[in-house]
Order: structure tokens, then C-alpha cells, then sequence
């Protein structure tokens, strides 16, 4: 009775006409598919189309002419700057915190209240951060009013706060979290049995970071580094809130092309600027992923 209905249950069991049965797996992905599509994918191809139209909806690539003024030149410039240094000296204080945070108990306090608080201030900016450094170093902040009463004036040569130096300063509030977060997993990978080994065969330190320890994390740390650039670079908010005149870096220029008070904005030489920065992060993200796609080898 087993064996004859054994036949009969395993062909019920396979799918019609010998093909594969429907899956459904792919259901999961389509808030993703459908979030990248509407929020990344279709406004990138407005901008492309924008760029490339002229107020009478014709082709051209007029719009790109007006990127080599040279107040544009300098607005680039600047944008790079201040996300190159940001990136570069938030990426050395952020990854020896992270050093000295992986190296402590994995499941103690101080890990879970580092790392906590780097997801907290990684994802803290725009006008509430601008405004706490504004309370903390302004003019009248309480931090400027205490060190000049005892005789330490930090703008005896000008109030930086509110030029590039500032915006450098305060990007940094929110660059080192983030590189504790996106390099601490390189550093989780480095195995205590390769210092015991550098150890027993007679090295010392240098020896470790040099041959070792400093190859495995560079590529990580040179990855990391380039995050935090593009972190930068497109950040928006925050120096929108701090410098009110002046189209100091290349986000507050096409706010002043689209929002114009005078009448002369120009939404098409907008959309051009914005292709170019995202044509600019887009290599530094692939220059990103290939560098972790590298240190993802030995962490494997």
C-alpha cells in the first residue's frame, strides 16, 4: 500500500510539465528595487535630462559652459578641500578610537557606549548641529565667553567659524563617528594570533604594523577615507545653515541657481553641477567599493 502510493505522491509532488515552480523569493527585494527607483534612479535621469535641455526643451550642452567661471573653479575647490581634509583627519582620529575600542573586551561598556553613540553623532547635522556649535563657539557662545575671560581670544585674526575652517570643523563632528563605525569591522578582523606570531619569531611593533597589521588595513583605511570624502562632499544642511552669502562650496551654488531672488535662477546650470558632483562621487564610491571589496578577501 506504502510503495504503491509512494509513486503516486512523489509525481504529485513535482511541478507541471517538468518546469521549476514558481518562486516568490524575490517579493522581499521590491520595496528596495522600488525606494532605489524613485528616491536615487529617477532623480538622477531628471538631472541628466536637465542638464542637457535648454529652457526652449531643446538638446544642448550650454548648460555645462558656465562650470569653467572662475568663481565655479573655486566653489570646486572648495568643496574639495574641506572634504579632503575632513575626510583625511577625521579618518586618522576616528581610526584610533576605533583601535583603541576594538582592542578593549568585545562585549564591555565602553565598546557598546562607543559605538552607540558614533551610530547617534554619525547621523547628527544640518541646522541642530550648526546651531550647537553657533551656542558653543560662537561670538557669544559659552565656550568663546569662558576662554576670553581668562584671556585666550580664538578669533583675534577674524571669526573663522563661519568660513571654510568652521564648516571643516563642524563636518568633523559627524566624519569621526562614522569612521569608527565603517572601520572598526577591519579592525575586528585582525587576529591576535598574527601579533603572538610577529612576537615569537622575534619582532617587535613596527615590525607588526609594518609587515602585518599596516598592509591588511590600509586598503580598509584608504576605502574608509574615501567614504568619508563623498560624505562630505555631498553634505548640504549643515553649510546651508552656517554661511548664508557666498556659494562657498558647490551644494550652496545650486541652492543659489535654483532659488534665486532676483529672478535669474537657472534650474538648467543647477542640474549641471549636481551631474558633475555625482559624477564625482560616483568614482570615489567605485574607488570605495573596489578597496572593500579587497579587504573583504582576508576577512573572510
Amino acid at each position: 500500500m506504502t510503495a504503491a502510493s509512494s509513486p503516486a505522491l512523489s509525481s504529485a509532488a513535482r511541478p507541471l510539465e517538468g518546469g521549476r515552480r514558481p518562486t516568490l523569493s524575490w517579493v522581499g527585494v521590491v520595496p528596495f528595487f522600488l525606494y532605489v527607483g524613485v528616491f536615487l534612479l529617477l532623480p538622477t535621469a531628471i538631472i541628466v535630462g536637465g542638464s542637457l535641455l535648454t529652457p526652449s526643451g531643446s538638446l544642448s550642452f550650454a548648460n555645462f559652459e558656465g562650470i569653467n567661471k572662475p568663481y565655479m573653479f573655486k566653489a570646486f575647490a572648495s568643496s574639495i578641500a574641506i572634504s579632503a581634509v575632513s575626510a583625511v583627519v577625521g579618518a586618522f582620529v576616528g581610526a584610533l578610537l576605533a583601535y583603541a575600542v576594538v582592542t578593549g573586551k568585545p562585549d564591555g561598556i565602553l565598546r557598546r557606549t562607543v559605538m552607540s553613540g558614533a551610530g547617534v553623532l554619525a547621523q547628527f547635522g544640518g541646522v541642530t548641529l550648526t546651531f550647537a556649535f553657533i551656542a558653543t563657539l560662537g561670538t557669544v557662545g559659552f565656550v568663546y565667553v569662558f576662554l576670553l575671560q581668562h584671556g585666550i581670544d580664538i578669533y583675534a585674526r577674524g571669526v573663522w567659524l563661519y568660513d571654510q575652517a568652521g564648516l571643516t570643523l563642524i563636518y568633523l563632528y559627524f566624519q569621526i563617528p562614522l569612521m569608527v563605525l565603517v572601520f572598526a569591522p577591519a579592525l575586528d578582523g585582525i587576529r591576535p594570533q598574527w601579533r603572538e606570531a610577529t612576537d615569537s619569531l622575534g619582532g617587535g611593533t613596527w615590525h607588526y604594523w609594518r609587515y602585518i597589521a599596516g598592509p591588511l588595513l590600509f586598503p580598509s583605511f584608504l576605502g574608509c577615507t574615501l567614504l568619508l570624502f563623498a560624505n562630505a562632499f555631498s553634505a548640504y544642511a549643515t553649510a546651508s545653515a552656517l554661511l548664508t552669502q557666498g556659494g562657498v562650496i558647490l551644494p550652496l551654488q545650486i541652492q543659489f541657481l535654483l532659488t534665486s531672488e532676483t529672478g535669474s535662477s537657472q534650474p538648467g546650470y543647477a542640474k549641471a553641477l549636481a551631474l558633475a558632483m555625482i559624477v564625482i562621487v560616483l568614482v570615489v564610491m567605485t574607488l570605495y567599493t573596489l578597496l572593500q571589496r579587497r579587504t573583504a578577501h582576508w576577512l573572510r
